[in-house]
């Protein structure tokens, strides 16, 4: 809290707020279908001790989930064995031990998954426990049509990289660079748009909802929704560093959601790697299941291993699915060689080391990344290794920003204080707007979307900034 600006952050009693809306309608709903899957899970266990633990987690999940909605206090996690567990318990008495609904939103959604990972840390049979990983799964099944889509241009582009190290079309060294940006800033606006199915927030949406976000039309008719764009910015750091011959040049992804958009950040990371742009990508998972949809070290396994034998993952069908009388539909041949090209793609780069996983607990602390220099200096230096750092996602940007009321207009540079000039780290965030804190928006840009419809009006709320429908792609180089 100390590191942190002083500026307001977004709080749980403010009714302007999405805030408000996530504390009191999206989190009993999560809590809910968590519930739900422990249930489903429960019935499948033999073994009379993990049915008991079973019941026993069923149990203080309600019990959480009543604490939530009657407004009750935020009560300290229980030791779990893990070594945040303090920070989050200090934190929270320096808070004033508050209630649900009027608690700073950012502590209060990661105290609650903290607080869901409590419950099974400290069984026996569940410590390892994903309630999400059924959601997550069966969202990336969901996205056959995009998947496919973007396994056959990807095919395409990387044999072309690696076969010639040119681009089709390009005869003069102006437009091969031209290509490469245009090329670089197709791969980061997928990658950016596959976080359309941020489950925390669609909780709603149909396979076919779903499917309409992630086709190439959506995209294309996406672009002018981009409210700042620094991808130029970039790709000019990343191609800089290839022409100067640099042997090492690492970029970072700070991960959000799994599934179709892990898809698509190893479609951005295998581009960049195929295309000489990096030598080497590092992905920060979290390290517990994490705001419904957020990437563990297994989403990264499952989805390797769905692309090794895709015939069989789009085959088998869920209990869901065959209750509700639904056939499989076969993947062509065409279909399975495309899938199985990136299984053997990106399994060549994890096993050369080209594709590393690197897990870290600063990533589900409480609080915002104003605080890493000082808390987890290890990470920070680390960080200064890399040529780019990709923030994914909407948590992402509030934790880079505080989760603050900045004034739309405040620099990003600003904004994300330790991080920003000076600090030794290239950000960049690649973020589809899902809450209330937005900066570095040109003048009178928040008033105009405002008064678009369902922008908020006069009502006092961002509700623009809610949705998904808006983008930011920001920039800072604390290099220069």
């Amino acid at each position: 809290m100390e590191y942190d600006p002083k500026t307001p952050q977004y709080n749980t009693s403010d009714p302007t707020s999405f805030a408000y809306v996530s504390a009191r309608e999206r989190w009993p709903i999560i809590l809910t279908q968590g519930i739900d899957d422990v249930h489903r899970s429960n019935y499948t266990r033999n073994d009379e001790e993990e049915l008991k633990e079973g019941k026993a987690i069923v149990s203080d999940l309600a019990k959480l989930k009543y604490e939530l909605q009657h407004n009750r206090e935020l009560t300290p996690i229980d030791d779990d064995g893990e070594g945040d567990v303090a920070e989050y318990n200090k934190e929270l008495q320096a808070l004033g031990n508050p209630q649900w609904h009027n608690v700073p939103w950012l502590y209060s959604e990661c105290y609650l998954y903290r607080r869901v990972s409590s419950i099974f840390k400290r069984t026996q049979h569940w410590k390892s426990y994903d309630i999400f990983a059924r959601q997550k799964m069966s969202t990336f099944k969901s996205s056959r049509p995009a998947v496919l889509e973007l396994a056959s241009r990807y095919k395409s582009i990387v044999t072309d990289l690696e076969s010639k190290h040119t681009i089709k079309g390009a005869n003069t060294q102006e437009e091969l660079v031209e290509a490469e940006k245009i090329l670089f800033k197709e791969m980061c606006e997928i990658c950016l748009w596959g976080n359309a199915t941020d489950l925390s927030l669609l909780t709603n949406l149909t396979y076919e909802d779903i499917q309409k976000l992630q086709g190439s039309e959506a995209r294309k008719a996406s672009e002018k929704n981009i409210l700042v764009n620094d991808l130029d910015k970039a790709f000019s750091v990343l191609s800089e560093a290839q022409k100067q011959g640099k042997k090492e040049r690492r970029v970072d992804i700070v991960l959000d959601n799994a599934g179709f958009e892990l898809f698509v950040d190893l479609i951005l990371a295998g581009y960049l790697l195929a295309a000489g742009l990096a030598t080497t990508i590092v992905l920060h998972p979290k390290s517990i299941p994490w705001f419904v949809s957020d990437v563990l070290p297994n989403d990264f396994g499952a989805l390797i291993q769905a692309l090794a034998d895709p015939q069989s993952f789009y085959s088998a069908l869920s209990d869901d699915e065959k209750h509700a009388g639904k056939s499989a539909v076969p993947l062509s041949t065409s279909e399975v060689e495309d899938l199985q090209f990136l299984f053997g793609h990106w399994s060549r780069f994890h096993a050369e080391g080209q594709l590393v996983l690197r897990p870290n607990t600063f990533w589900t602390a409480g609080g915002s990344f104003w605080r890493l220099p000082k808390t987890e200096p290890s990470l920070y230096e680390d960080l200064k290794e890399s040529e780019l750092v990709i923030f994914k996602g909407d948590l992402n940007y509030r934790k880079l920003t505080a989760d603050a009321a900045w004034a739309p207009t405040t620099p990003f540079t600003e904004a994300i204080g330790p991080l920003g000039p000076g600090s030794g780290v290239r950000v960049l965030a690649l973020r589809t707007c899902k809450a209330d804190v937005v900066v570095g928006l040109p003048e009178g840009e928040d008033e105009r979307i405002k008064a678009t419809e369902g922008g908020g009006g006069d009502s006092g709320a961002r509700k623009w900034a809610w949705s998904g429908k808006w983008a930011v792609v920001q920039m800072s180089d604390g290099k220069a």
